[in-house]
């Protein structure tokens, strides 16, 4: 970058070209969305001010920005921010970054408690285990006036962030945070839940060096490894989950499309799943695998 004014238009061009060239997934659009954030506006005031010269100040943070993404550090961390379920979480790299996929265990959840039938005004319990960000607990919420729900992870750094994002989507009321591992992090005073769901950590330990360098390299360890085949904490969920669950409630995690099958078979070893299903993400692939409780 020389040292003559630079404006908008030139800037995005050269920076595209740039990416570009070290094999950046969508250089245009990573080029705005950084540039939008280090200038602290939407992209479409960046076409609206084409010709509008840099400071010194903010060229210098936007090449920050652009060495980071270099470096493979995911979109979402350099910015702060995800977007998912409409809504604007932030995010950093002590959470997992939320996915488009994952919005299957709202939409579905969403569907098992508006047909439970439940009287006017009756709360309904749910748990998101493994919460990270918070994304699905507080889209839940964000839908559920009635919803009373728990939300658990492993990590304080999680929960932290977890309860600022309540917080800024004004459901810290309806939601109750609490660190543990797995079912250690609830005892008696909990309700029996209607519904239980959850992302836990599923990548195989034989697929973890082949992730891209964003997932490999930036997200949490924690919140993506599950050793061996990667069933490790969705045979914990699926097994230690009757115990908490009321009649009639239903489990729904997801998982890698060939681990549902495997996910099946272990809901069939337990007599009291009378109802197991597999759902298709969006991708026409398979991507949760639920019970229900008889």
């Amino acid at each position: 970058m020389s040292s003559r004014p630079w404006n908008i238009k030139d800037i995005l061009k050269v920076t595209t070209d740039y990416l570009k060239k070290r094999q950046i997934e969508s250089p245009r659009l990573t080029a705005e969305v950084l540039l939008a954030c280090q200038l602290k506006q939407d992209r479409i005031n960046l076409y609206l001010n084409f010709d509008k010269p840099l400071a010194e100040h903010e060229l210098s943070g936007y090449r920050d920005f652009i060495r980071r993404r270099v470096k493979r550090e995911p979109l979402q961390y350099i910015t702060g921010v995800q977007e998912f379920w409409s809504l604007d979480f932030r995010v950093n790299s002590q959470v997992l970054i939320p996915r488009p996929e994952s919005e299957l265990l709202v939409e579905h959840g969403l569907k098992i408690v508006n047909g439970l039938n439940f009287p006017k005004g009756h709360p309904v319990h749910i748990l998101d285990m493994g919460t990270g960000s918070g994304a699905l607990a507080i889209a839940i919420a964000h839908e559920l006036p009635n919803a009373v729900i728990f939300a658990t992870d492993i990590s304080q750094d999680a929960i932290n962030l977890a309860k600022e994002n309540a917080k800024k989507h004004g459901v810290s009321d309806k939601i109750k945070f609490k660190r543990g591992d797995l079912w250690q992090s609830l005892n008696d005073q909990y309700p029996l839940f209607d519904l239980v769901i959850s992302n836990p950590p599923y990548i195989a330990t034989d697929e973890y060096p082949a992730l891209p360098p964003e997932v490999r390299d930036y997200e949490p360890y924690l919140a993506l490894h599950g050793y061996n085949d990667g069933m490790f904490f969705i045979e914990k969920i699926i097994s230690g989950a009757l115990t908490f669950m009321r009649n009639g409630a239903w489990l729904l995690v997801e998982m890698a499309p060939w681990q549902t099958g495997k996910a099946l078979e272990l809901y069939g070893q337990f007599n009291e799943y009378n109802q197991k299903i597999r759902i298709k993400d969006y991708s026409q692939h398979y991507r949760i695998a639920m019970g229900r409780k008889a």
